[in-house]
Protein backbone atom coordinates (compact mmCIF):
# COMPACT_ATOMS: atom_id res chain seq x y z
CA UNK A 1 0.00 0.00 0.00
CA UNK A 2 1.27 3.47 -0.93
CA UNK A 3 0.53 6.16 1.65
CA UNK A 4 0.92 9.92 1.62
CA UNK A 5 1.40 11.41 5.10
CA UNK A 6 0.67 15.12 5.39
CA UNK A 7 2.33 17.69 7.66
CA UNK A 8 5.93 16.88 8.50
CA UNK A 9 6.06 19.73 11.02
CA UNK A 10 3.41 18.23 13.32
CA UNK A 11 4.43 14.59 13.37
CA UNK A 12 3.95 13.45 9.78
CA UNK A 13 7.58 12.46 9.41
CA UNK A 14 7.45 10.27 12.53
CA UNK A 15 4.33 8.54 11.25
CA UNK A 16 5.80 8.01 7.77
CA UNK A 17 8.98 6.50 9.21
CA UNK A 18 7.00 4.15 11.43
CA UNK A 19 4.77 3.03 8.57
CA UNK A 20 7.82 2.46 6.37
CA UNK A 21 9.29 0.21 9.06
CA UNK A 22 6.18 -1.95 8.69
CA UNK A 23 6.84 -2.34 4.97
CA UNK A 24 4.53 0.32 3.60
CA UNK A 25 5.61 2.94 1.07
CA UNK A 26 4.96 6.15 2.95
CA UNK A 27 5.84 9.60 1.61
CA UNK A 28 5.77 12.58 4.00
CA UNK A 29 4.83 16.01 2.64
CA UNK A 30 5.39 19.42 4.22
CA UNK A 31 2.02 21.02 3.49
CA UNK A 32 3.18 24.49 4.51
CA UNK A 33 6.49 24.90 2.70
CA UNK A 34 6.61 21.95 0.31
CA UNK A 35 4.64 20.94 -2.73
CA UNK A 36 3.25 17.80 -4.32
CA UNK A 37 3.77 17.06 -7.99
CA UNK A 38 0.29 16.47 -9.47
CA UNK A 39 1.72 14.69 -12.53
CA UNK A 40 0.74 11.30 -13.92
CA UNK A 41 3.04 9.44 -11.50
CA UNK A 42 1.03 10.64 -8.49
CA UNK A 43 -0.51 7.47 -7.09
CA UNK A 44 -1.40 6.73 -3.50
CA UNK A 45 -3.88 4.40 -1.88
CA UNK A 46 -4.56 6.39 1.27
CA UNK A 47 -3.97 9.79 2.91
CA UNK A 48 -2.86 10.28 6.51
CA UNK A 49 -3.62 13.83 7.65
CA UNK A 50 -3.74 15.74 10.94
CA UNK A 51 -7.18 16.86 12.13
CA UNK A 52 -5.99 20.46 12.46
CA UNK A 53 -5.07 20.85 8.77
CA UNK A 54 -7.23 23.41 6.95
CA UNK A 55 -9.63 21.42 4.71
CA UNK A 56 -9.11 24.09 2.03
CA UNK A 57 -5.37 23.42 1.86
CA UNK A 58 -4.46 22.91 -1.79
CA UNK A 59 -3.07 19.45 -1.04
CA UNK A 60 -6.58 18.12 -0.47
CA UNK A 61 -7.63 19.00 -4.00
CA UNK A 62 -4.95 16.65 -5.32
CA UNK A 63 -5.88 13.72 -3.10
CA UNK A 64 -9.60 14.40 -2.62
CA UNK A 65 -10.73 11.01 -3.93
CA UNK A 66 -8.50 8.96 -1.63
CA UNK A 67 -9.63 7.45 1.69
CA UNK A 68 -8.29 9.40 4.67
CA UNK A 69 -7.28 8.50 8.20
CA UNK A 70 -6.11 10.94 10.84
CA UNK A 71 -2.72 11.20 12.54
CA UNK A 72 -4.49 10.06 15.71
CA UNK A 73 -5.83 6.91 14.07
CA UNK A 74 -2.51 6.12 12.37
CA UNK A 75 -0.62 6.52 15.65
CA UNK A 76 -3.07 4.26 17.44
CA UNK A 77 -2.58 1.59 14.79
CA UNK A 78 1.22 1.94 14.87
CA UNK A 79 1.34 1.53 18.65
CA UNK A 80 -1.12 -1.35 18.35
CA UNK A 81 -1.02 -4.32 20.67
CA UNK A 82 2.54 -3.53 21.79
CA UNK A 83 1.45 -0.40 23.64
CA UNK A 84 2.22 0.13 27.34
CA UNK A 85 -0.51 -0.96 29.71
CA UNK A 86 -2.42 0.52 31.28
CA UNK A 87 -2.43 3.44 28.86
CA UNK A 88 -4.37 6.58 29.73
CA UNK A 89 -4.84 9.28 27.08
CA UNK A 90 -5.81 12.78 28.18
CA UNK A 91 -7.19 15.56 26.00
CA UNK A 92 -9.16 18.77 26.49
CA UNK A 93 -8.81 22.53 26.21
CA UNK A 94 -7.89 22.97 29.87
CA UNK A 95 -6.36 20.93 32.69
CA UNK A 96 -4.59 18.23 30.65
CA UNK A 97 -1.16 18.64 32.18
CA UNK A 98 -2.28 18.85 35.80
CA UNK A 99 -4.58 15.85 35.34
CA UNK A 100 -1.77 13.84 33.73
CA UNK A 101 0.68 14.57 36.54
CA UNK A 102 -1.96 13.76 39.15
CA UNK A 103 -2.79 10.38 37.58
CA UNK A 104 0.91 9.51 37.28
CA UNK A 105 1.29 10.39 40.98
CA UNK A 106 -0.91 7.40 41.84
CA UNK A 107 1.42 4.75 40.38
CA UNK A 108 4.20 3.10 42.36
CA UNK A 109 5.35 0.84 39.51
CA UNK A 110 7.57 1.93 36.55
CA UNK A 111 5.96 3.89 33.74
CA UNK A 112 6.10 6.91 31.46
CA UNK A 113 4.41 10.31 31.78
CA UNK A 114 4.19 12.27 28.52
CA UNK A 115 3.11 15.92 28.82
CA UNK A 116 3.63 19.35 27.33
CA UNK A 117 6.12 19.92 30.18
CA UNK A 118 8.21 16.97 29.02
CA UNK A 119 8.33 13.18 28.95
CA UNK A 120 9.30 11.62 32.28
CA UNK A 121 10.35 8.16 33.41
CA UNK A 122 8.80 7.01 36.68
CA UNK A 123 9.32 6.34 39.51
CA UNK A 124 12.53 8.39 39.48
CA UNK A 125 10.80 11.14 37.42
CA UNK A 126 13.80 11.58 35.19
CA UNK A 127 13.02 13.76 32.18
CA UNK A 128 13.72 11.87 28.96
CA UNK A 129 12.98 14.61 26.41
CA UNK A 130 10.63 17.45 25.64
CA UNK A 131 8.48 17.17 22.54
CA UNK A 132 5.06 18.33 21.44
CA UNK A 133 1.88 16.49 22.38
CA UNK A 134 0.86 15.79 18.80
CA UNK A 135 -0.38 12.20 18.54
CA UNK A 136 2.73 11.14 16.58
CA UNK A 137 4.90 11.92 19.62
CA UNK A 138 3.48 8.81 21.29
CA UNK A 139 5.36 6.62 18.81
CA UNK A 140 8.72 7.47 20.40
CA UNK A 141 7.22 7.08 23.87
CA UNK A 142 5.95 3.58 23.12
CA UNK A 143 9.32 2.62 21.62
CA UNK A 144 11.34 3.79 24.64
CA UNK A 145 13.17 0.81 26.19
CA UNK A 146 11.07 -0.72 28.92
CA UNK A 147 8.00 1.45 28.21
CA UNK A 148 5.89 -1.45 27.02
CA UNK A 149 6.40 -3.24 30.32
CA UNK A 150 4.96 -0.30 32.29
CA UNK A 151 2.11 2.18 32.27
CA UNK A 152 1.71 5.28 30.10
CA UNK A 153 -0.12 8.49 30.96
CA UNK A 154 -0.12 10.84 28.00
CA UNK A 155 -1.44 14.23 27.00
CA UNK A 156 -2.61 14.32 23.39
CA UNK A 157 -3.70 17.41 21.48
CA UNK A 158 -7.07 17.57 19.72
CA UNK A 159 -8.20 14.07 20.60
CA UNK A 160 -6.90 10.61 21.46
CA UNK A 161 -5.46 7.80 19.38
CA UNK A 162 -7.91 5.22 20.71
CA UNK A 163 -5.07 2.88 21.66
CA UNK A 164 -5.45 3.58 25.36
CA UNK A 165 -7.42 1.70 27.98
CA UNK A 166 -8.93 4.96 29.22
CA UNK A 167 -9.61 8.29 27.51
CA UNK A 168 -9.96 11.36 29.73
CA UNK A 169 -11.68 14.57 28.58
CA UNK A 170 -10.68 17.39 30.91
CA UNK A 171 -12.97 20.17 29.69
CA UNK A 172 -15.87 20.86 27.34
CA UNK A 173 -14.57 24.23 26.23
CA UNK A 174 -14.49 24.61 22.47
CA UNK A 175 -12.55 26.67 19.96
CA UNK A 176 -12.22 26.69 16.16
CA UNK A 177 -9.31 24.90 14.52
CA UNK A 178 -8.34 23.69 11.04
CA UNK A 179 -8.35 27.21 9.66
CA UNK A 180 -11.40 28.06 11.78
CA UNK A 181 -13.53 25.49 9.94
CA UNK A 182 -13.77 22.71 12.56
CA UNK A 183 -14.79 22.42 16.20
CA UNK A 184 -11.94 21.26 18.42
CA UNK A 185 -14.38 19.72 20.88
CA UNK A 186 -16.17 17.78 18.13
CA UNK A 187 -12.83 16.37 16.96
CA UNK A 188 -11.95 15.26 20.49
CA UNK A 189 -15.30 13.60 21.06
CA UNK A 190 -15.15 11.85 17.70
CA UNK A 191 -11.68 10.46 18.46
CA UNK A 192 -12.97 8.90 21.68
CA UNK A 193 -15.74 6.90 20.02
CA UNK A 194 -13.74 3.66 20.08
CA UNK A 195 -11.97 4.14 23.42
CA UNK A 196 -12.95 1.38 25.87
CA UNK A 197 -13.75 3.90 28.63
CA UNK A 198 -14.25 7.66 28.77
CA UNK A 199 -13.78 9.62 31.99
CA UNK A 200 -15.46 13.02 31.79
CA UNK A 201 -14.08 15.66 34.16
CA UNK A 202 -16.47 17.72 36.31
CA UNK A 203 -18.75 19.82 34.13
CA UNK A 204 -18.00 17.89 30.95
CA UNK A 205 -21.02 16.55 29.10
CA UNK A 206 -20.40 13.75 26.62
CA UNK A 207 -21.99 10.58 25.32
CA UNK A 208 -20.12 7.28 25.22
CA UNK A 209 -21.09 3.61 25.67
CA UNK A 210 -18.81 3.38 28.72
CA UNK A 211 -18.53 6.73 30.49
CA UNK A 212 -17.76 7.87 34.02
CA UNK A 213 -18.96 11.35 34.97
CA UNK A 214 -16.55 12.36 37.71
CA UNK A 215 -18.95 14.55 39.68
CA UNK A 216 -21.27 11.56 40.15
CA UNK A 217 -18.62 9.75 42.19
CA UNK A 218 -16.20 12.37 43.55
CA UNK A 219 -16.88 15.50 45.57
CA UNK A 220 -14.90 18.19 47.39
CA UNK A 221 -15.66 19.64 50.79
CA UNK A 222 -13.18 22.34 51.73
CA UNK A 223 -9.71 20.88 51.37
CA UNK A 224 -10.90 17.25 51.40
CA UNK A 225 -11.90 15.10 48.43
CA UNK A 226 -14.30 12.16 48.86
CA UNK A 227 -14.58 9.32 46.33
CA UNK A 228 -16.73 6.23 45.87
CA UNK A 229 -16.33 4.36 42.59
CA UNK A 230 -15.58 0.85 41.33
CA UNK A 231 -15.66 -0.56 44.86
CA UNK A 232 -13.12 1.96 46.19
CA UNK A 233 -14.18 4.51 48.81
CA UNK A 234 -12.31 7.00 50.92
CA UNK A 235 -10.96 10.53 50.98
CA UNK A 236 -7.79 12.57 50.93
CA UNK A 237 -6.90 16.10 51.97
CA UNK A 238 -4.87 18.57 49.92
CA UNK A 239 -4.88 22.37 50.17
CA UNK A 240 -4.66 22.55 46.38
CA UNK A 241 -8.30 21.44 46.25
CA UNK A 242 -9.21 25.03 47.10
CA UNK A 243 -7.82 26.20 43.75
CA UNK A 244 -10.10 25.83 40.69
CA UNK A 245 -7.09 24.93 38.55
CA UNK A 246 -6.47 21.87 40.75
CA UNK A 247 -9.91 20.87 41.98
CA UNK A 248 -11.13 19.41 38.68
CA UNK A 249 -7.87 17.64 37.75
CA UNK A 250 -7.52 16.07 41.23
CA UNK A 251 -11.15 14.90 41.17
CA UNK A 252 -10.60 13.46 37.69
CA UNK A 253 -7.39 11.74 38.77
CA UNK A 254 -9.23 10.25 41.75
CA UNK A 255 -11.93 8.80 39.50
CA UNK A 256 -9.32 7.45 37.09
CA UNK A 257 -7.43 5.82 39.93
CA UNK A 258 -10.59 4.11 41.12
CA UNK A 259 -11.30 2.75 37.63
CA UNK A 260 -7.73 1.41 37.53
CA UNK A 261 -8.22 -0.26 40.91
CA UNK A 262 -5.85 2.19 42.62
CA UNK A 263 -6.76 4.13 45.75
CA UNK A 264 -6.60 7.92 45.15
CA UNK A 265 -5.39 8.56 48.71
CA UNK A 266 -1.77 9.26 47.59
CA UNK A 267 -3.10 12.48 46.01
CA UNK A 268 -2.85 13.97 49.50
CA UNK A 269 0.86 14.50 48.74
CA UNK A 270 0.41 15.79 45.19
CA UNK A 271 2.35 19.09 44.83
CA UNK A 272 1.73 22.15 42.68
CA UNK A 273 3.27 21.91 39.21
CA UNK A 274 5.59 24.69 37.96
CA UNK A 275 3.52 26.90 35.68
CA UNK A 276 0.29 25.67 37.26
CA UNK A 277 -0.19 27.90 40.31
CA UNK A 278 3.12 26.86 41.88
CA UNK A 279 4.15 29.26 44.64
CA UNK A 280 7.74 30.28 45.33
CA UNK A 281 9.80 33.23 46.55
CA UNK A 282 12.42 35.04 44.52
CA UNK A 283 14.37 38.19 45.34
CA UNK A 284 11.86 39.20 48.01
CA UNK A 285 8.79 38.55 45.83
CA UNK A 286 6.11 35.94 46.39
CA UNK A 287 5.59 34.38 42.94
CA UNK A 288 2.46 32.62 41.67
CA UNK A 289 3.48 30.88 38.46
CA UNK A 290 0.61 30.30 36.05
CA UNK A 291 2.50 30.64 32.76
CA UNK A 292 1.78 27.65 30.52
CA UNK A 293 0.24 26.67 27.21
CA UNK A 294 -3.26 26.70 28.70
CA UNK A 295 -3.12 30.14 30.30
CA UNK A 296 -6.33 32.11 29.70
CA UNK A 297 -8.31 34.88 31.37
CA UNK A 298 -10.02 32.63 33.94
CA UNK A 299 -6.82 30.93 35.12
CA UNK A 300 -5.09 34.33 35.31
CA UNK A 301 -7.88 35.75 37.45
CA UNK A 302 -7.62 32.71 39.74
CA UNK A 303 -3.85 33.21 40.03
CA UNK A 304 -4.33 36.91 40.86
CA UNK A 305 -6.90 36.06 43.55
CA UNK A 306 -4.53 33.44 44.96
CA UNK A 307 -1.68 35.96 45.13
CA UNK A 308 -3.90 38.44 46.95
CA UNK A 309 -4.92 35.81 49.51
CA UNK A 310 -1.34 34.70 50.11
CA UNK A 311 -0.05 38.26 50.43
CA UNK A 312 -2.84 39.59 52.63
CA UNK A 313 -4.42 41.75 49.94
CA UNK A 314 -1.33 43.59 48.70
CA UNK A 315 -1.11 44.99 45.23
CA UNK A 316 0.67 42.75 42.73
CA UNK A 317 2.72 42.73 39.55
CA UNK A 318 1.17 40.97 36.56
CA UNK A 319 3.31 39.48 33.79
CA UNK A 320 0.83 38.58 31.09
CA UNK A 321 0.50 37.95 27.36
CA UNK A 322 1.40 35.39 24.74
CA UNK A 323 4.91 34.49 23.71
CA UNK A 324 4.38 31.34 21.70
CA UNK A 325 2.18 30.92 18.64
CA UNK A 326 2.58 27.14 18.82
CA UNK A 327 -0.61 26.81 20.84
CA UNK A 328 -4.11 25.93 19.67
CA UNK A 329 -5.79 28.85 21.38
CA UNK A 330 -4.51 32.37 21.63
CA UNK A 331 -4.76 34.90 24.45
CA UNK A 332 -6.58 37.78 22.70
CA UNK A 333 -5.76 41.40 23.67
CA UNK A 334 -9.39 42.00 24.64
CA UNK A 335 -9.24 39.18 27.19
CA UNK A 336 -5.91 40.40 28.53
CA UNK A 337 -7.32 43.91 28.94
CA UNK A 338 -10.35 42.43 30.71
CA UNK A 339 -8.13 40.65 33.22
CA UNK A 340 -6.21 43.86 33.91
CA UNK A 341 -9.41 45.86 34.39
CA UNK A 342 -10.94 43.24 36.68
CA UNK A 343 -7.93 42.23 38.79
CA UNK A 344 -6.39 45.74 39.08
CA UNK A 345 -2.64 44.97 39.30
CA UNK A 346 -0.17 47.65 40.36
CA UNK A 347 1.98 47.23 37.25
CA UNK A 348 1.69 45.10 34.12
CA UNK A 349 4.49 43.68 31.99
CA UNK A 350 2.85 42.74 28.70
CA UNK A 351 4.53 40.03 26.62
CA UNK A 352 3.72 40.03 22.91
CA UNK A 353 3.94 42.12 19.77
CA UNK A 354 3.78 45.89 19.64
CA UNK A 355 0.37 45.66 18.00
CA UNK A 356 -0.94 43.50 20.84
CA UNK A 357 0.44 45.97 23.36
CA UNK A 358 -1.27 48.89 21.64
CA UNK A 359 -4.57 46.97 21.55
CA UNK A 360 -4.37 46.14 25.25
CA UNK A 361 -3.28 49.60 26.31
CA UNK A 362 -6.16 51.25 24.48
CA UNK A 363 -8.63 48.90 26.21
CA UNK A 364 -7.42 49.38 29.77
CA UNK A 365 -9.89 51.56 31.65
CA UNK A 366 -8.93 55.17 32.15
CA UNK A 367 -8.03 55.79 35.76
CA UNK A 368 -7.04 52.14 36.21
CA UNK A 369 -3.95 53.42 37.96
CA UNK A 370 -1.54 50.79 36.67
CA UNK A 371 1.38 51.11 34.32
CA UNK A 372 1.49 48.80 31.29
CA UNK A 373 5.00 48.11 30.01
CA UNK A 374 5.66 46.27 26.75
CA UNK A 375 8.34 43.56 26.93
CA UNK A 376 8.36 41.24 23.87
CA UNK A 377 10.09 38.26 25.53
CA UNK A 378 8.65 36.40 28.53
CA UNK A 379 11.95 35.78 30.28
CA UNK A 380 12.88 39.48 30.00
CA UNK A 381 9.52 40.47 31.48
CA UNK A 382 9.87 37.98 34.32
CA UNK A 383 13.36 39.25 35.10
CA UNK A 384 12.19 42.88 35.12
CA UNK A 385 9.43 42.04 37.59
CA UNK A 386 11.81 40.17 39.91
CA UNK A 387 14.35 43.02 39.87
CA UNK A 388 11.89 45.50 41.34
CA UNK A 389 12.60 46.32 44.97
CA UNK A 390 9.01 46.94 46.08
CA UNK A 391 8.47 43.35 47.28
CA UNK A 392 5.08 43.06 45.58
CA UNK A 393 3.74 39.60 44.69
CA UNK A 394 4.32 38.59 41.07
CA UNK A 395 1.77 36.68 38.98
CA UNK A 396 3.18 35.00 35.87
CA UNK A 397 0.41 34.49 33.30
CA UNK A 398 1.99 34.24 29.87
CA UNK A 399 0.67 31.68 27.41
CA UNK A 400 3.77 29.79 26.31
CA UNK A 401 5.28 26.33 25.98
CA UNK A 402 7.57 25.75 28.95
Amino acid sequence: MDLIVLDTIHGGLDIARALSSFGYKADAVDVYRGSLDPGPDLHYDQVVAPVHLDPDNTIFRLVKDLPLITHHEATGWIIGSSRPTPMIEITGARGKTTTAFAIAHLFTSPGILHTSCGTFRYPDRKILWKKSITPASLIAVAEYPGAREGWLVAEVSLGVTGAGDIAVLTSSEDYPCAGGKKSALALKLSSMAHSPLLIAAPGVHADHPQIVHVEDHVRIEGSRCYFHLNGISGSFENTLLGLPAYAGPLMTAAATGCMLGISPEPLSTFPAIPGRMAVSRENGHLVVDNANSGTVAKTTEDAADYAKVLSGGKGFILVIGQESRAVCEGFPPAEIAGVINDSRPSIVYLVGTRGEYDAVRSSVNEGQGCEVVHVPVFEDARRAAMERNDGLPVVLAVKSWR
